[in-house]
């Protein structure tokens, strides 16, 4: 049985997404790339059996990566296989790419059922809180800028109540970016939560 993976990038040491336009963001884009991050990343695209992501995400990386020649995870994607959680995108013309526009637990336990090996969840916002909701997520993969935003998006700020998780590792780069690997243990899917409506993005 397949895992899911979510690689969540971009966070700030007190706990907001960097949004496009803000200085967390520039100072994202600005901190020099660590090589071991990179390769770390790399292999964990390459080694994933697919790739999955709501329909903004899908919208930009389909837009960027297929002519991004020389991107260090332009190649890995652009063969993945691809699964788009959306109601409204039609067609993905992005190689390799198909579009689930079903109840989102039951697509995800197919997608689970289906294989042995792992699921990278790349997001945006919304589809990660869907699969958080819903406790899909099997492992975090969370990045962590030395950075404090001090407002912005937060990413787990609508939990109906408080998972744990198990710390597989924390590995440090010479950037000052911090990898958190953690393990979801408990359940934290709401009662009576329709999946549907959030797949609606």
């Amino acid at each position: 049985m397949r895992t899911v993976t979510a690689r969540i990038f971009d966070y700030s040491l007190d706990g907001f997404i960097a949004d496009v336009g803000t200085a967390f963001f520039d100072f994202c884009r600005d901190l020099p790339d660590d090589p071991a991050h990179v390769a770390r990343t790399r292999d964990l695209y390459e080694g994933a059996d697919v790739h999955i992501m709501g329909r903004k995400h899908y919208q930009d990386s389909a837009q960027y990566f297929p002519d991004a020649a020389g991107h260090p995870y332009a190649d890995a994607i652009n063969a993945a296989r691809k699964v788009i959680f959306s109601h409204t995108v039609q067609k993905a013309d992005w190689y390799n790419t198909s579009i689930a526009c079903g109840d989102l637990d039951a697509e995800i336990k197919r997608l689970k059922m289906d294989g042995d090996g792992y699921i990278v969840a790349h997001g945006g916002i919304g589809f990660w809180r869907s699969l958080i909701r819903h406790d899909l997520i099997d492992e975090y993969r969370l990045t962590i800028f030395p950075y404090l935003a001090g407002r912005g998006t937060r990413l787990f700020d609508t939990l109906p109540r408080s998972p744990v998780l198990d710390v597989i590792s924390t590995t440090t780069f010479s950037n000052g970016v911090t990898e958190l690997a953690l393990r979801r243990i408990s359940e934290i899917a709401a009662p009576g939560y329709r999946s549907a409506e959030i797949l609606n993005c």
